[in-house]
C-alpha cells in the first residue's frame, strides 16, 4: 500500500529488532521461517506467511526464507535473508525484482542476503555445529496433508546428519506477535477508522428491499475510500434467517422489512485487520422482540468487555458473557466462543496463558434462533491495557438508540 505523508507504518529497525529478539529466544537452536508460495492459478493477490511478514516486512518475495543461526561465527551471518534467484523471463510475468546489493540490504535491514541455493549448505553447516533445530511455524493438524514447512525440511536434515534434535518452539512467535507495538496499534487504529467509514455507509444504504450485496459493496467501497488496502476477511452480510448462519457469505439475499441484518466485516490497513459485527434493523427500528434479544446480547458483551483485563484468561471472559445469556434461558443459542486474538490475521496467533497488556482481542457474543429467523451478534475490538482495556471500535454505533439514530440520519 502506498505510504502517504501521514500514514503510519512500521520502520525497518522494528523488524530488525524483532529478528534479534527471536534469535536470542532460540537459545542456540537453528530456526527457519518461510514466506510461502502462491499456488497456481494466480486468482488472488499473494500474501506472505504472517510469521515471515512479521519478521521482515517483505510481502513481494514468494519462496523466500529467513535462517536464524545463533551460533554462527560471523555475527552478520546469524540472520540471513534467502531469496529466489532473479529470473528475467518470469519477471516479465510476475514483476521485476531487485538484485542483491547495498540498496536491498538497507531497505530490508538485513546485513546478509543470499539466494535460496545457499540454504542446504548453510542449514547443514549449522545443524552439524549445534545439533538443534527449532520449529517456528505452527504444526499442521494430524488430519492435514503434510507437516509444517520447517519440520519437513528438518526431517530431511535428520536423515543426513546423525544426532540432530528437533525442538518445538512454535510458541515463540505467537508470544511476540500477540503483544502489539505502538506502530502496530497505529495501523490497527487506522483499520478501525476505515471500518467506521464502512459502517457509516451501511447505515446510509440499508433500507427494506435492498440487497445484502448492495450493503456489502457500499461498505467495502467506503473502506478503500478511507485508505484501507482491502477487507480483512470476506464480509458477512446476512438478513433474517441468513443472520443465524455464523459464516454466511453468499450475501445475495434481500433485506426484508422487519428483519434484522447481521453485518460482520472489517477493513485491513497496513497489513493489520479490524473485525466488527453489528446487528441492524432493516426497517430502521427494532421491534419489541428484537429489542429484548438485542439488549440481552449487548448486556452479555458489556459484561465480557468488563472482564477483559490483564491476568484474566479468555475462558473467564467467555464465562462473563455466557452467564448473562444462560440466565435468560438462551445458553443453547450461544453456539460459539467469545472471541479471538486480532492482528495481522483476523484469527491471529494465540499464545498460551492469560490476557496481557498490548493484546487485541475481539469480544463477540451472539444468540441465534433460526426457528424465529433472527440472529444477533455484537462485536468490538478490545485493546488490553495495564489498567483494563480500550475499545478500538467504540465509534461504531451500538446501543439501540444510537443505531436507530444513525439509520435515521442516513
Amino acid at each position: 500500500m502506498p505510504r502517504t505523508a501521514n500514514a503510519p507504518f512500521i520502520r525497518t529497525q522494528e523488524y530488525a529488532d524483532r529478528r534479534a529478539r527471536l534469535l536470542k529466544a532460540l537459545n542456540g537452536a537453528v530456526g527457519i521461517v518461510f514466506a510461502g508460495d502462491h499456488p497456481p492459478p494466480y486468482l488472488r493477490p499473494w500474501r506472505a506467511d504472517p510469521q515471515f511478514a512479521y519478521l521482515t516486512g517483505i510481502d513481494n518475495e514468494q519462496g523466500a526464507a529467513v535462517l536464524f543461526d545463533p551460533t554462527a561465527d560471523d555475527p552478520k551471518r546469524r540472520i540471513v535473508l534467502l531469496l529466489r534467484p532473479v529470473d528475467p523471463e518470469m519477471d516479465r510475468w510476475d514483476g521485476y525484482r531487485e538484485q542483491i546489493g547495498t540498496p536491498l540490504r538497507r531497505r530490508t535491514g538485513f546485513d546478509t542476503v543470499m539466494r535460496l541455493s545457499a540454504l542446504p549448505r548453510l542449514l547443514g553447516t549449522a545443524a552439524r555445529r549445534c545439533k538443534r533445530l527449532a520449529c517456528l511455524h505452527a504444526f499442521a493438524p494430524h488430519t492435514a496433508g503434510g507437516p509444517s514447512p520447517d519440520l519437513a525440511v528438518f526431517r530431511k536434515v535428520q536423515e543426513k546428519i546423525p544426532g540432530v534434535a528437533i525442538e518445538d518452539r512454535t510458541m515463540l512467535l505467537p508470544e511476540m506477535r500477540a503483544i502489539k507495538s505502538p506502530a502496530e496499534l497505529a495501523l490497527m487504529k487506522r483499520a478501525a477508522l476505515a471500518t467506521v467509514a464502512g459502517y457509516r455507509a451501511a447505515f446510509a444504504t440499508l433500507r427494506p428491499g435492498i440487497g445484502e450485496r448492495d450493503v456489502q459493496l457500499a461498505m467495502e467501497r467506503a473502506y478503500i475510500d478511507a485508505g484501507a488496502e482491502d477487507t480483512a476477511y470476506q464480509s458477512i452480510v446476512g438478513s433474517g434467517l441468513n443472520g443465524t448462519v455464523l459464516h454466511y457469505n453468499a450475501n445475495n439475499g434481500p433485506c426484508n422489512a422487519g428483519d434484522l441484518l447481521v453485518i460482520d466485516s472489517g477493513a485491513r490497513f497496513g497489513g493489520y485487520a479490524c473485525d466488527v459485527t453489528r446487528t441492524l434493523p432493516v426497517s430502521g427500528r427494532y421491534t419489541r422482540e428484537q429489542r429484548e434479544l438485542y439488549t440481552l446480547v449487548l448486556r452479555a458483551q458489556e459484561a465480557a468487555i468488563r472482564a477483559a483485563k490483564p491476568g484474566v484468561p479468555m475462558w473467564k471472559v467467555d464465562r462473563a458473557a455466557r452467564d448473562v445469556i444462560e440466565k435468560a434461558g438462551l445458553g443453547d443459542a450461544y453456539i460459539h466462543g467469545i472471541g479471538h486474538q486480532l492482528g495481522m490475521e483476523v484469527h491471529d496467533v494465540t499464545p498460551d496463558g492469560a490476557l496481557r497488556p498490548g493484546m487485541v482481542v475481539t469480544i463477540e457474543p451472539g444468540v441465534y434462533l433460526p426457528e424465529r429467523r433472527v440472529g444477533v451478534r455484537i462485536e468490538d475490538d478490545i485493546l488490553i491495557t495495564r489498567t483494563g482495556n480500550t475499545n478500538l471500535t467504540a465509534a461504531i454505533p451500538k446501543s439501540i438508540a444510537d443505531v436507530e439514530a444513525a439509520m435515521r440520519a442516513g
